[in-house]
């Protein structure tokens, strides 16, 4: 028997078993974390950004990356994909995807693999998601510039958490050095970073402000095409000059 063909009961000791969830998926009737704190997520913020997305992806890949229990991995199938793989470190989190992808009898690849060895998979994507996965590296523009170095062939949908202003002020390309007062403003760009814990959680490392993010994106090599929701942006990625730095910078 494979878990396509399994009863709603069986489905639900199986959920049980390989909880808890952090997505609510519908596994054939059977909701894997109906007590979410953030409602049905992540469905009820998905409908706040899925139109920017083709309704019909043929033809088209995509790479999840920190793919959770392969909500948009499976959305994205289910939209046609020709090709979707979904990566993720850790390992409770990818038996939950490869369940809900066979039971909703989707033809996902799921791996193993942290951002920073995304090098490793040697080919590039239509479409990265990277979402709800900068604010919990200790290193998070080189996860970017890995991404458009590495994977990213064309469009990225990106989400961050984000603290702090969200007003995002004009700025000169270059300040002198006695000039400090852009520093103090709430609209300059600011990563906040988190010592010990935040929301009780201990990989949540670095947490930006709308304009630091923003800058962030455009230093990687991703031009902000739409941003249809406080923490979504759909991004094109352009070619950097050597002059934007690299992964691995050549001098010192």
């Amino acid at each position: 028997m494979t878990a396509r063909t399994l009863s709603r009961e069986e489905i639900r000791r199986k959920v049980d078993a390989l909880g808890p969830w952090f997505h609510n998926l519908d596994l054939q009737g059977v909701p894997t974390a109906p007590a979410h704190f953030l409602g049905d997520y992540p469905q009820v913020k998905w409908r706040r950004f899925a139109g920017i997305v083709p309704d019909d992806m043929s033809g088209k890949s995509v790479l999840d990356i920190g793919c959770n229990a392969g909500f948009y991995a499976m959305e994205m199938k289910r939209r046609g994909a020709e090709r979707v793989v979904g990566l993720d470190s850790d390992d409770e989190y990818l038996a939950q995807a490869r369940f809900a992808a066979e039971v909703s009898d989707l033809d996902i690849e799921f791996r193993n693999l942290s951002v920073y060895d995304i090098a490793a998979l040697g080919e590039r994507f239509d479409l990265v998601i990277f979402m709800g996965v900068l604010y919990h590296l200790r290193h998070p523009l080189l996860a970017l510039d890995l991404i458009h170095t590495h994977v990213a062939r064309d469009m990225m949908l990106f989400q961050s958490m984000l603290r702090g202003s969200d007003t995002v002020d004009p700025l000169d390309a270059d300040y002198d050095f006695w000039t400090t007062g852009q520093f103090d403003r709430s609209g300059y760009p600011k990563l906040h970073f988190v010592e010990h814990q935040y929301a009780n959680d201990p990989t949540n490392w670095w947490i930006p402000n709308r304009a630091c993010v923003e800058a962030m994106l455009r230093s990687a090599g991703f031009e902000i095409s739409a941003h249809p929701e406080d923490e979504v942006y759909l991004c094109r990625r352009i070619e950097r000059s050597q002059a934007d730095g690299a992964v691995y910078p050549q001098k010192g």
